[in-house]
């Protein structure tokens, strides 16, 4: 039996094909990057043994037992990566703020919205 080709599109399709697409900025490539949370950097450390521990789990199932991990571990245990995240912000702002200065106040932020009122 054919399809039926008068049936109403999805309400998602619909919205898709009215939205204008907007133009994204371009990406600095010189621009620094963000801080890391303690939760990255324990994911970072474990994931390898999770993988090894779990041969047959898949990217996602990989991410869930993580996160299970990670919730886990009491403060004693986090510590550890939440010194790191704290370190890693520091980094983090202090390029930044070079960043910024090295190009000027701004930097380009809101620089798109200009002329749009």
């Amino acid at each position: 039996m054919p399809k039926d080709s008068t049936k109403p599109k999805r309400k998602a399709a619909e919205k898709a094909e009215k939205a204008p697409r907007a133009t994204k900025a371009k990406k600095d490539k010189n621009a620094p990057k963000r801080a890391l949370s303690a939760y990255m950097f324990f994911s970072q450390d474990w994931r390898e043994r999770i993988k090894t521990e779990n041969p047959d789990a898949g990217f996602g199932e990989v991410g869930k037992l993580l996160g299970a991990k990670w919730k886990e571990l009491d403060e004693d245990e986090k510590k550890p990566y939440i010194e790191l995240a704290a370190k890693d912000k520091t980094r983090a702002e202090t390029e930044k703020t070079a960043y910024e200065g090295k190009n000027g106040a701004g930097s380009g932020e809101g620089e798109a919205d200009e002329g749009s009122d």
